[in-house]
């Protein structure tokens, strides 16, 4: 199970962090992506990461302003963005998957959290 937090109302130009953690150990080869979904549009791509922290691809759309990165002692995987315009305002999610390939497709992942809404106001 992966839960995310860090949601919040922030204002233009401000920064987050969002955190997704897994709910038991993991092992052998698991991917986490995160993903972000605006109102009527559909899911989007934002980061992936290897959860040995090793390999991590990010969308050439935020590219320079996100960082995603782990968190061994929350066992968790941590999404920063900063730089934040109206257009971030969405709700977050993060996923999983075993494996080590760093899809980018939401059909690729089978485990998802609930989301955590960010809203930018300018």
């Amino acid at each position: 199970q992966l839960v995310e937090s860090g949601g919040k109302l922030v204002q233009a130009g401000g920064s987050m962090r969002l955190s997704c953690a897994a709910s038991g150990r993991i092992f052998g080869s698991y991917v986490v992506g995160w993903f972000r979904q605006a109102p009527g549009k559909e899911r989007e791509f934002v980061a992936a990461l290897s959860w040995d922290g090793r390999r991590r691809g990010i969308a050439d759309s935020v590219k320079g302003r996100v960082t995603i990165s782990r968190d061994n002692a929350e066992n968790s995987v941590l999404l920063q963005m900063g730089n934040l315009d109206d257009e971030d305002t969405a709700v977050y999610y993060c996923a999983g998957r075993e494996g080590s390939i760093l899809y980018s497709s939401p059909g690729e992942y089978f485990t998802w959290g609930q989301g955590t809404l960010v809203t930018v106001s300018s």
